[in-house]
């Protein structure tokens, strides 16, 4: 039977491990409840969008070969801006798919244009900006730069983002998106760039919460009055 000496050292490290673990124990709980609580396509921001979009259908459009100027194709993709059919050739050149003529990206008109087909009728424009850079935490890190930041009024501070160069939509921010950003950034432990899951804080807490479990299902068997019994028992 371990000694009381020994009890003491486990009852002081379990409380003194708990003590440093138990705020991101909190986090983990609150981070997990709030996952487990909230609609993902509501989190997506879909009820902000227009769920009829369709993109337009074209006819007339030239060849490959009539490009200005004439370019190899790896990739193509058909782009709409304001109802004119544009093509976007190997991830980084914007064409008109009706002259052929090569275009430099899209600008605030064209870009509010794109964000009203996508998002939810109705939805009052506040403001437009060209970003060019975004941190580690930014909201829209990870996207395409440049890209222009459509805020829309309301309490949900929701924003679109359109990429200037290939005229795409790429997403919608809003509140509660940013609030599970926030926990998921607290349940991951990545507090540099939010998206790691194999940083070595988290591990290191991992490892640590086992020990402090095992430590405690430790101090309940060397406090036992049950266990006590049994082993004098046998004595």
């Amino acid at each position: 039977m371990t000694s009381n000496k020994n009890a003491r050292r486990i009852r002081k490290t379990h409380r003194y491990l708990g003590l440093f673990l138990g705020i991101q124990f909190l986090f983990w709980t609150i981070s997990g409840l709030y996952f487990s609580w909230t609609d993902i396509d509501e989190i997506h921001g879909d009820h902000f969008k227009n769920e009829e979009y369709r993109p337009t259908s074209f006819s007339g459009l030239i060849g490959m070969s009539e490009l200005q100027p004439e370019v190899s194709i790896a990739t193509i993709q058909l782009k709409e801006i304001q109802g004119e059919p544009f093509y976007w050739i190997n991830s980084e050149k914007l064409y008109s798919a009706k002259t052929g003529l090569l275009r430099s990206g899209i600008n605030r008109n064209e870009a509010l244009s794109i964000a009203k087909e996508r998002m939810k009728v109705g939805m009052e424009v506040k403001s437009i900006e060209l970003i060019t850079e975004t941190d580690k935490h930014h909201e829209f890190r990870g996207g395409p730069l440049p890209s222009y930041v459509i805020s829309y009024k309301g309490d949900d501070e929701v924003k679109a983002y359109v990429s200037q160069e290939n005229a795409s939509f790429i997403t919608a921010r809003h509140e509660a998106w940013r609030w599970f950003d926030f926990l998921w950034m607290t349940h991951t432990m990545d507090y540099e760039g939010r998206d790691n899951m194999n940083n070595w804080l988290l591990r290191a807490f991992s490892i640590l919460g086992l020990i402090t479990v095992f430590s405690g299902f430790l101090l309940w068997f060397t406090s036992s009055v049950t266990i006590k019994k049994l082993t004098k028992g046998k004595k």
